[in-house]
């Protein structure tokens, strides 16, 4: 692991296409954004027990729950 201090305004870069960026930190909590592709799919931590097939990760279930049926698509 590795272990870095910054503050806030300050980056981090990730491989080619993903940056992290401080935005504050107030007390013990820490606001981060995140750049990346909409093919990377990022979770909180208590959220990686989705990860694996039998469980789809939250916002793919969301999408879909919003995707027409095949039946209900004209031909």
């Amino acid at each position: 692991m590795l272990v870095l201090s910054r503050k806030p305004g300050e980056k981090l870069q990730v491989g080619d296409n993903i940056t992290i960026t401080v935005l504050g930190i107030q007390g013990r909590v820490m606001r981060i954004g995140i750049e990346a592709p909409g093919n990377v799919r990022i979770l909180r931590g208590e959220l990686t027990q989705f990860c694996d097939p039998v469980h789809p990760a939250p916002q793919q279930e969301r999408a879909r729950k919003h995707e027409p049926s095949p039946a209900a698509v004209a031909v």
